[in-house]
């Protein structure tokens, strides 16, 4: 492949030698590929990163580098996990707990539903794993007469703030693999990360516990009752047979993540021999043990792990990672200097506008793990802090901002009162002002921690 870009380089036109004009129209096409497979859902996001990716090779006759690897192995590993954990019945397990809790305290649900979602995704390192918690907390809503849009819209907001602070999750890994060489370890992202976006998430559940008109008020509400569009009978989630499979599965998984959070926290319990094992090597050891370990102690069809909806997501966002990621490293690459040139004098001096750009591209690419791989790059190589990036990491939970990510629209269809509902204008939706203020307040506080800690350098 490097032979014929090499010949694309030497046939071009003298046109296409490097300029502004020439980077930007790269950006275009990759732009364009983003749209286009953000439209498509699914893996078209990481199969259309390879159509730009082609056009940045072949016609632009950039250099393609080397895919991610690390961060897709490690990604693979940890859904592995996390499916067989599922299979298990681990995840029915925490749904139920969830649901005692949120019982047992019905008129703080608005504040406990975020952190249940939260810690829900901290512990499984997916978002995804909010599906199944977000009926409960419509059903408990509405039986309380609290309106379901002021825990719903928060508890899908904090899922998505959890990714970034969670030790396992790929947007994490895959800012800890690109900042290696800065001797960052995970025990450091994390000091940043967890505080800050628990302070968001509080924040926007505080916002949120006066959004809106009471439930008995709605006129939606009251339409759809007197309507008999639903009933006002109560659920709950059915008890799962071979509970001990399930206890198990979830010890095991929480068990090979605090050893993932030990190992990348104390180097020197990663030796082998005189060689230091990196984070993703222990990472992938680690996760796949904790599958086979599920596998053989509880006796889980392996099968079905692949067929759960955490393994399904997982490898989507895999796909994902491998088209826009590969795309977005070989565009950088290729126009490093360029962007450096034009751009560098002014992210210095305001870094907090590599933030907003961490945001905008989160919001295109639907994915905090592509976003993290397609940019932070090019913040590293413009020069900005590592722990300045920390700080930002959580900007890329901006696919919240036009709500037609899967999360988003199981909330709305999970409560069926229709308090939870996008607006006429599209982007003022139920979701919009707490994961802006959540988002917002995250980053603030992560930016003021690095300064009282003293650590940016």
């Amino acid at each position: 492949m490097r032979g014929l870009a090499a010949v694309c380089r030497a046939n071009r036109p003298a046109a296409f030698e490097l300029s502004v004009e020439n980077m930007l129209l790269q950006f275009l096409f990759v732009l364009v590929a983003i749209l286009v497979g953000a439209r498509m859902g699914g893996i078209g996001l990481g199969v259309m990163g390879g159509i730009g990716l082609s056009i940045l090779v072949f016609i632009f006759g950039l250099e393609p580098t080397s895919p991610p690897v690390d961060v897709m192995l490690m990604i693979v590993a940890v859904i592995a996990a996390a499916g067989c954990m599922q299979a298990a019945g681990g995840l029915d397990l925490m749904v139920r707990q969830a649901e005692r809790l949120l019982r047992k305290h019905p008129s703080r649900i608005t504040l406990l539903s975020p952190l249940v979602t939260y810690l829900f995704t901290f512990v499984a390192g997916t978002g995804h794993v909010a599906y199944s918690v977000l009926p409960v907390i419509a059903e408990v809503a509405r039986e309380t007469k609290i309106r379901p849009e002021r825990p719903l819209s928060i508890a899908v907001i904090a899922s998505q703030q959890a990714i970034t602070a969670s030790p396992i999750s790929a947007a994490v890994v895959a800012l800890l693999s690109l900042l290696a060489d800065y001797q960052i370890t995970l025990l450091d992202i994390l000091i940043i990360c967890i505080p800050s976006t628990l302070v968001g998430v509080v924040l926007g559940a505080l916002y949120s516990l006066k959004v809106g008109k009471e439930l008995e008020s709605d006129p939606e509400y009251l339409r759809r009752l007197e309507a008999g569009e639903f009933t006002t009978s109560t659920s709950s989630v059915q008890t799962a047979s071979h509970s001990w499979k399930a206890a198990v599965s979830v010890g095991i998984f929480i068990l090979a993540t605090v050893l993932i959070v030990l190992f990348g926290s104390v180097d020197s319990i990663r030796k082998c021999g005189d060689t230091m094992l990196n984070m993703p090597v222990v990472i992938e050891i680690l996760m796949l043990s904790a599958a086979a370990l599920i596998l053989l102690i509880t006796r889980t069809d392996g099968i079905k792990a692949a067929q759960g909806s955490v393994f399904t997501a997982g490898m989507q966002a895999v796909v994902a990672i491998f088209g826009i990621a590969w795309m977005g490293d070989t565009f950088l690459h290729g126009n490093m200097a360029q962007l450096r040139e034009s751009i560098e004098g002014v992210v210095t001096a305001m870094p907090w506008l590599f933030g907003i750009a961490l945001f905008v591209m989160s919001i295109l690419l639907y994915s905090q793990a592509a976003t993290v791989r397609a940019l932070m790059p090019l913040g590293i190589g413009l020069g900005i802090s590592p722990w300045l990036l920390i700080a930002m990491l959580p900007a890329v939970n901006g696919y919240f901002f036009i709500p037609n990510y899967p999360t988003v629209v199981a909330a709305i269809n999970f409560d069926r009162t229709g308090t939870t509902r996008i607006g006429k204008y599209v982007l003022n939706h139920s979701f919009m002002v707490p994961g802006l203020i959540a988002t917002i307040a995250a980053v603030v506080t992560g930016l003021l921690l690095v300064q009282l800690l003293g650590v940016m350098h």
